[in-house]
């Protein structure tokens, strides 16, 4: 036995098309571990990889006629690749509904409540915004609703960059500090 682990695939495959058990065996040992590992990767179902592995290889042994034109290690990881697709898409709708339906029981409940909680929390923020020092306020919006940068902030406002930086600064750490209460509270309700 020893003897086959010197051989090359092609020795192997060779001498398993005139029926050596042997050849076989080593060419499963051989391949055996990287297909299935192979097949994981696009496979989450570990049982369905190995049955897709095993299945190329009852195939190999069974039908001694195979030609193969490039390298069995090649043919090997095509066959398993075709396998692969044949069970996805004999699986597609199955695993497509399974996981909507997961997909339902884990959010669909939380949906709402997500929802009232993130408008409550945008309002709570343009309230504090509105409460801002005018100036202050003003550079805010342009920056985070506008979308300008400080330096036209600036321009428009014929301030210098270091005042529209500083403004900006001062903003977040007022909204920080108002909002912080309110955070630590969302997720406390998130955690429960």
């Amino acid at each position: 036995m020893s003897t086959y682990k010197s051989l090359t695939d092609h020795e192997l495959f060779i001498l398993m098309q005139d029926g050596d058990k042997h050849a076989f065996e080593e060419i499963y040992e051989r391949f055996n571990g990287l297909l299935y590992i192979y097949a994981c990767k696009m496979i989450p179902d570990r049982e369905d990889a190995r049955d897709i592995v095993q299945e190329i290889f009852v195939y190999l042994w069974s039908n001694p006629n195979i030609q193969i034109k490039n390298q069995l290690s090649a043919y090997l990881y095509t066959a398993v690749r075709y396998k692969i697709f044949d069970w996805l898409d004999k699986n597609k709708s199955r695993s497509n509904y399974l996981q909507s339906l997961e997909d339902f029981s884990h959010k669909g409940d939380y949906v709402t409540d997500d929802y009232i909680r993130e408008r409550e929390f945008a309002s709570l923020i343009e309230k504090e915004v509105a409460l801002l020092p005018p100036k202050m306020r003003i550079i805010f919006e342009m920056s985070r609703q506008q979308h300008l940068t400080q330096k036209e902030i600036a321009e428009i406002l014929h301030l210098s960059d270091k005042t529209v930086k500083k403004q900006m600064s001062n903003a977040l750490k007022v909204l920080r500090l108002k909002l912080t209460s309110f955070l630590m509270l969302a997720v406390i309700l998130l955690l429960r």
